[in-house]
């Protein structure tokens, strides 16, 4: 399993409508067209966390050809209202606000 986490920032109040948005989204088949296997969103003090699964690695070339996509266009809008970049002088992509994940341990079975 592959996973991403974006962090960027968002007013605790708007919890409800970026949940209600992406509930929606999940609706459909987009995650499966992007290969998401698991979408967590998080808040705190105002940042926003939104880690995500993958089945493998090539979740971020799937989510590339995906951007087009009307769907996916359309939630990116939707979320303009509530979600800001956590540094807008950089941000260019969801790319730009990916975290760089530096440990990670696994429980034996």
């Amino acid at each position: 399993m592959h996973s991403t986490l974006i962090v960027a920032r968002m007013d605790p109040g708007s919890s409800l409508d970026v949940a209600k948005l992406f509930g929606e989204f999940d609706g459909t088949e987009m995650p499966h067209r992007m290969g998401t296997r698991r979408r967590q969103l998080f808040s705190y003090r105002g940042l926003y966390f939104h880690l995500q699964d993958f089945d493998s690695e090539d979740g971020g070339e799937r989510i590339e050809a995906a951007k087009t996509d009307p769907r996916f266009v359309g939630i990116s809008e939707d979320l303009k209202p509530f979600i800001q970049a956590y540094d807008p002088a950089t941000w260019r992509s969801p790319a730009d606000a990916m975290a760089t994940r530096f440990y990670h341990w696994t429980a034996s079975e």
